[in-house]
């Protein structure tokens, strides 16, 4: 017995596999883009009644819930923090120094890195905060 194959052209296009494509390629990127971690220090301020918009070139030192020490969003600690201000401030410009802690953060803590702003030869501080309205 002999089995003949026939080979015919198909006339229409089957979108099956392309479907199928498209639904893989979706679900990389949501699964992908999860995983995209966010520029940024997410910081809880503390609310005021009285918040001013600053608007001057500013150095900003954000102290995180959990004690990390983050120099313009780059991570620092204690011991390097006041080498790392005085490189900065050695422009020549009186700047600001803005920090920027969580709410939770002990003010002990707080107080230190003040003390080292001070140190390096930081001069003029503000504290952000958040107004009620948010």
């Amino acid at each position: 017995m002999k089995f003949e194959t026939q080979q015919k052209y198909l006339a229409t296009f089957s979108f099956s596999s392309l479907t199928d494509i498209v639904l893989l390629l979706l679900i990389f990127f949501l699964l992908s883009s999860s995983f995209i971690i966010q520029p940024g220090i997410k910081v809880s301020l503390p609310r005021t009644q009285s918040a001013e918009v600053h608007s001057e070139k500013s150095i900003y030192i954000t102290i995180s819930r959990y004690g990390g020490i983050y120099l313009n969003d780059r991570e620092s600690s204690l011991g390097r923090l006041g080498a790392e201000l005085r490189r900065l401030l050695v422009s020549g410009e009186k700047q600001v120094i803005v920090i920027r802690a969580d709410r939770e953060v002990p003010l002990e803590l707080a107080v230190n890195v003040m003390d080292i702003a001070k140190a390096a030869g930081g001069e003029r501080f503000l504290i952000a905060t958040r107004p009620v309205r948010e």
